[in-house]
């Protein structure tokens, strides 16, 4: 399995490393405008990167300390979609605001009774002249509160079946009639919201693609949602990792010190699934260097990383032992009981089964699109 990245010579990452040099803090607008945001995206918003030069861009960036903007809907969902189906015209007017992170995006998908039959939903949107008039109940929509713009799902023909008849818009977050309340999950952070839409008015030119042709466009947003959501780290890509568990573990004498062999064997588990999910992570991304598609790996990741992600945490939290029952400092495994990151990840961690897509519908997806079998009756 080699990567085969090129070395300090190769004119890609001189002038990656050039454009570093003259630009040693560059902000968001500098960086999406130089391409380096998002390098793999279409000329003028990205630089057509293949894999390869990706990777380069990205190793340069990270030696040089150098952030990208946080925008993960915009940037993950909203940007290839609109890329995909968008006007010239609403590329031009959303995509280098995203990219920059200067307008923060949320998603308007998920409602009471459209989680992850998300086809069931029932907001409705009717056109009046030049606008769409939209009213219905949107919930777990992450950072609504913050956000400039939310991507919106809504039913637009409510005689066509189901998976016709939803059209896909761009939602401006400070229109009249949208009320956003707050969800307080029990991390006591406030991520998520449900969001209320009672007539609220939608310019026509706000419709991404053809009206009643959103499912389509629902399903490009998704199949970027899940690859994002299963990056590294235990926490949808987000630390700490069975690696940081293993050396806290390693650090305050060792699995013996620790509880012993089922301590071990459970460590040992953990660090596997670490282990199979870094090979189908460096296999996707060799057989894309390869020009092959990557295969079933990419359909199977998001489902073993959330699973993994529990099962971390839950050693944390045995780890901890009396102290697991403490929040914030003082609570996480030996090694790191000043570390308030751990017991906000147990906390956390029930989420990683649902978000974006049940641990249920993905082995749906796996079975029917990867393994042939027919659907679930």
């Amino acid at each position: 399995m080699d990567l085969g990245l090129p070395g300090d010579d190769d004119p890609r990452r001189i002038a990656a490393r050039d454009w570093l040099d003259s630009h040693p803090h560059p902000t968001g607008r500098q960086l999406a405008e130089a391409g380096y945001v998002a390098p793999h995206w279409a000329a003028p918003y990205g630089l057509d990167a293949d894999p390869l030069t990706q990777l380069m861009i990205d190793e340069e960036l990270r030696r040089k300390g150098v952030r990208r903007p946080i925008n993960p809907i915009g940037i993950g969902w909203a940007g290839p979609t609109l890329l995909y189906a968008g006007t010239e015209e609403q590329k031009d007017r959303w995509l280098w605001p995203l990219l920059s992170g200067e307008d923060f995006w949320c998603q308007l998908f998920s409602e009471p009774g459209a989680g992850s039959d998300l086809a069931a939903l029932t907001t409705r949107a009717e056109r009046d002249g030049d606008h769409w008039v939209v009213n219905g109940q949107k919930v777990w929509t992450s950072y609504a509160h913050i956000a400039k713009w939310g991507i919106l799902l809504a039913r637009t023909d409510p005689t066509a079946t189901k998976h016709m008849g939803i059209s896909y818009f761009v939602c401006p977050m400070d229109a009249p009639g949208i009320d956003i309340r707050p969800l307080i999950d029990m991390t006591g952070e406030h991520a998520f919201n449900e969001v209320f839409l009672t007539d609220v008015r939608i310019p026509a030119d706000h419709l991404v693609g053809t009206v009643d042709g959103g499912w389509e466009l629902a399903k490009v947003t998704l199949g970027n949602e899940r690859v994002s959501l299963s990056g590294e780290g235990a926490l949808w890509g987000m630390g700490p990792t069975a690696e940081d568990l293993v050396e806290l573990v390693r650090g305050a004498g060792g699995a013996a010190g620790a509880g012993g062999a089922s301590v071990r064997d459970r460590l040992v588990d953990v660090w596997v699934e670490a282990q199979i999910l870094r090979v189908l992570r460096l296999r996707m991304v060799s057989a894309v260097l390869a020009g092959r598609a990557p295969g079933a790996e990419a359909s199977v990741r998001k489902a073993i990383a959330d699973a993994h992600g529990q099962h971390i945490m839950d050693v944390a939290r045995d780890l901890a032992g009396p102290f697991g029952m403490l929040a914030g400092a003082g609570s996480g495994p030996p090694g790191a009981v000043d570390d308030p990151t751990w017991a906000r990840g147990f906390l956390f961690s029930p989420a990683l089964t649902v978000g974006g897509g049940t641990a249920e519908v993905q082995r749906n997806i796996v079975a029917e699109k990867v393994l042939g079998l027919p659907r679930d009756p």
